[in-house]
Order: structure tokens, then sequence, then C-alpha cells
């Protein structure tokens, strides 16, 4: 049958089980990605717009130019198996449900998210296209609902029990799936509207695609065994010998994290198996932990409140928000970290804590601006670990202690002894 499969955080051919069954069934197969108006209308940060697009906020040139790389490499990837991408510019349901009439579509699939926006669009277009089957499958995260000893409604809602109990049952599936041939592609005109991005001249310091994330697998693990360190090293502030990196790939779905665990579970096996191994599989549970808490919590994820409904008596300010955005704010550990972001579209975890923690308790900023900056500038923009996270420190989400305030100087003086970062920072 005709089929089509809507690409959205899933950029990879290779272990993405919809796209994979899909075309198992299909006689001919139309491969789509949908580049969001609402996303691309403007190029700068407006936070007055927070709460009013359905908590969508537009790219940054460091995004854009990401998802850019990601898609030329995607496509070149299906390419090499006989089939194209369409990329086209718009609202995504009305672009979909237009392809599926005109080509007379009989099944879509996508790779199942647990974001608020990508099940209402998916709901959106099965109500508006219902001549077709629908089928969406999980393919960026390790376990299905089906393997929790929990229901999701009893879900522990801090990490700790979480981990506990997962560890405990659960196994993760190392089954990761291959396509080695497509169905032919939907006789159509295809369209490549990657222009739409309109990318400047960006010196990035990602390359997107699954090209890109295989290889810096490889250099991490195997060429450079940075990762027998780890857990020794990932509180670093720059460069890239310090972490893994690979979360702006797992953002995009150009590696999934199965695809991680494959080859760590190898590495331990031919390498070493050590705590800091262990320590980046503890990190793919966090991420693991915070897509399931936003499927439980759904909309509750995006307000002040949080998912503890706890009433915060912080406001937004226009000066101390854009002092923070800026850099300005006279804490040299901070204002180093968000210049690095404003620059270079990244920021270590433990810079982020820093900024959410100062933003919230220093600066008495609702959680929200915050969390959607970092939405507008990160390259691994994910949108439940970043709210996750953001509701975390700011005393409303997952954290037991329910305040968790840094001491500014103090992680300084742990984490930049030398003052190397801010200086190289603040001197530029």
């Amino acid at each position: 049958m005709k089929s089509l499969h809507w690409f959205r955080h899933d950029l990879r051919v290779h272990d993405n089980p919809a796209l994979k069954q899909i075309n198992q069934d299909a006689s001919e197969l139309l491969c789509v990605y949908v580049l969001d108006e609402q996303q691309l209308e403007q190029q700068d940060f407006d936070p007055m717009q927070i709460g009013k697009q359905k908590g969508m906020v537009n790219l940054s040139q460091h995004r854009r130019h990401f998802l850019y790389q990601s898609l030329v490499d995607l496509n070149n990837n299906l390419a090499k198996l006989g089939q194209k991408l369409y990329v086209a510019y718009g609202e995504p349901v009305s672009v979909l449900s237009d392809l599926c009439k005109t080509h007379e579509i009989e099944c879509v699939s996508s790779t199942w998210h647990p974001g608020v926006i990508e099940q209402e669009q998916w709901r959106s277009l099965q109500a508006i296209s219902n001549k077709q089957q629908y089928l969406q499958l999980n393919g960026n995260l390790l376990y299905e609902e089906a393997d929790f000893p929990f229901s999701l409604e009893n879900m522990p809602d801090t990490f700790s029990p979480f981990r506990r109990k997962v560890e405990k049952y659960c196994d993760v599936k190392l089954n990761t799936v291959h396509i080695d041939d497509f169905a032919p592609c939907v006789d159509t005109q295809y369209l490549f509207e990657v222009d739409k991005l309109n990318i400047s001249e960006v010196t990035g310091e990602y390359t997107g695609g699954a090209s890109a994330a295989l290889a810096r697998v490889q250099e991490y693990f195997w060429q450079t065994d940075n990762i027998a360190h780890y857990k020794e090293t990932r509180n670093g502030f720059d460069g890239w010998d310090f972490s893994s990196r690979l979360s702006a790939w797992l953002a995009l779905g150009c590696i999934s994290p199965k695809q991680v665990l494959v080859e760590l579970h190898d590495y331990e096996k031919q390498r070493t198996k050590n705590e800091s191994t262990y320590w980046l599989f503890f990190e793919l549970l966090w991420r693991e932990f915070f897509h399931w808490q936003h499927h439980k919590h759904g909309a509750r994820f995006f307000k002040k409140s949080g998912v503890q409904g706890k009433q915060l008596n912080t406001k937004f300010d226009h000066h101390n928000f854009n002092n923070w955005v800026n850099g300005t704010t006279g804490y040299p550990i901070l204002d180093a970290c968000m210049r690095q972001l404003k620059d270079t579209g990244f920021m270590s975890n433990r810079g982020r804590q820093i900024v959410a923690s100062c933003f919230v308790h220093e600066l008495q900023q609702d959680w929200r601006y915050g969390a959607a900056y970092f939405e507008h500038q990160l390259v691994d923009f994910d949108v439940a670990s970043n709210y996750g996270n953001w509701q975390y420190l700011a005393g409303v989400g997952s954290d037991p202690r329910g305040h968790r305030q840094f001491n500014l100087v103090k992680q300084a003086q742990h984490y930049d002894p030398d003052g190397s970062f801010v200086n190289s920072w603040l001197n530029k």
C-alpha cells in the first residue's frame, strides 16, 4: 500500500522501528519532514511570546544549522537505499493532510514522542485525514510503558525510586533494527525546502546528522577511551573531552539511546566496565525518566507551579532577564556560561544547573522564561529534559528536596579553580 513516514524526532534510517515497519508493508513510500512555520517565522527570541504559542519557541541560528545538517545527512542516507526526503514548510498537520489526499496515502507512520504538541498534532492529523491507517512506534526511548513494574499513573515522580525499580525489574531489549532497502518512492515533485531555515554563517561546534553521531560514538568510546573517565570529567565546562556530547544527536533522533547502549555494552565487554561507563547509562536513565514524566504529566510540564502544583513568588523582569541572557549579571561564572550559550548553542550540564539556580533564586525570575530561552538556543534542546530540569531547579518538579540553590562562588571555586573558563569567556 502507498505509505508515508513522518520524520520528527527520528532523523535516522537505522534503528527506526516505525520506519522499518511501514517500509515492510509499503508498495510505495513517501518520507516527509515538515519545517514548522511557527518556529521559523522570526529569528530573535521574544520573551513576551511565552505562553501565547502553545509553548513553541522559534529556533536560534545554532538550532537551525544543526537541523539543516541533519536533514541533509538523512536525505543522503535515504538516497543510498533508493529513497528521498521530502522537506516541506508550513503547518505540519495541514501539509501532511494535503499530501495524504494528493497521493492517496493509505498508511501514515511516525515515531512516538511524549510531547504535548507532538501528541496534539498526531491526533489532529488522524481527525482530519481519517481514511488512512496510522502507526506509531516507540523508537527514541530505552523502555516501553509495558516494561515497567508500575502503571503510568503510579510512576514515581522522583528519580531515585524510578531508577531503583527500573534497574531491578526492567531489561533493555537491545534489538536495534536495520533497513537494507526501501520501497520505491512515491511519484511526486520532491521538495527540499531547507532554504526556509534561513541559516546564516554559523561557526558551530556540532555537525548534525546520523553520520556525525555515529562518528562521535566511535571517537568518544573507541578512539580516545574518554568514556572510561566520564564520571571524573563530566562536570567540566568546555571542550569535547569532558563528556559524550551526544545529547544534540539524541534530541533530533540522529542516534537512538539503544544504539548508544549497544555500543556501551560492547565497550564494557571489550575494554573496561567501571563507574564511568555505568554513569553514561545513569544519564540515559535521567533522560528516560524525564520523557516518561512528561508523558505522565502532560501540560503541567509548562505551568509555573510545575508537576507539584506549588505556588512560586517569582516574576518576570525585563532588566534582570536581559542581563541573564547577555551574561552581564555581575556573577562571573554565570556570565561566562551564558556567553558560551549565546556564542555556541551549547552549555555544560553543570553550567545549566548554575545559571538556572541563579535565575530562579538570586534573580527571582519565573523559571519558564529561562526554560524557553534554553529552548531557543540549545542545539541539544529536548522538551522533556529541558523543562524537567528547569522545574527540578525551580523546586516545582521532581527534586525531593524541593529547593536547590547553588552557591555561585563555591561552584566556581570547585569546578573552575584556576578561572580559565571564566576568563576565556569574559575576556572575549
